[in-house]
């Protein structure tokens, strides 16, 4: 008998994701955490960060989501996110230039910006570069 959970990571651009796996960890607010089939119902906010599947066969493959949802039924996990994608997939160049400029916005402090929208762009750009260099560490090990 199969012991694997449908998981599903869709973002506003599209689906990203979609297939079994036997776990699935994420950045939940309040801290990591890891599903696995028939876990209990669970509905949390995620923040910005890596979501880990691991296969049957103990292969992993990593997502980065903005934040979002997670939403946990018996037999499925969605992960609801304003922007997702494959960890592989994503821009270090463009990530390190959204860092710099949340920082400038931070560091500036004018009387019209958004210091709560810098902060949520500084926190997206730092978990992306994260990301980035855990795939890395984990190509080369």
């Amino acid at each position: 008998m199969s012991m694997t959970i449908h998981v599903d990571i869709v973002s506003a651009e599209k689906a990203i994701h979609s297939g079994p796996a036997a776990m699935v960890v994420a950045p939940a607010e309040m801290g990591e955490v890891g599903i696995t089939p028939r876990h209990s119902q669970l509905l949390t906010r995620l923040k910005p960060g890596e979501v880990k599947l691991i296969d049957e066969q103990g292969e992993e493959e990593w997502f980065y989501v903005s934040g979002g949802i997670l939403e946990v039924q018996p037999h499925v996990v969605t992960v609801l996110s304003d922007h997702s994608e494959r960890a592989k997939d994503l821009d270090e160049a463009a990530a390190l230039e959204a860092k710099e400029r949340a920082e400038e916005l931070l560091t500036d402090q004018q009387g019209d910006m958004d210091y709560a929208k810098a902060q949520a762009e500084l926190a997206q750009a730092a978990a992306q570069l994260r990301a980035i260099q855990n795939l890395r560490k984990r190509m080369r090990g």
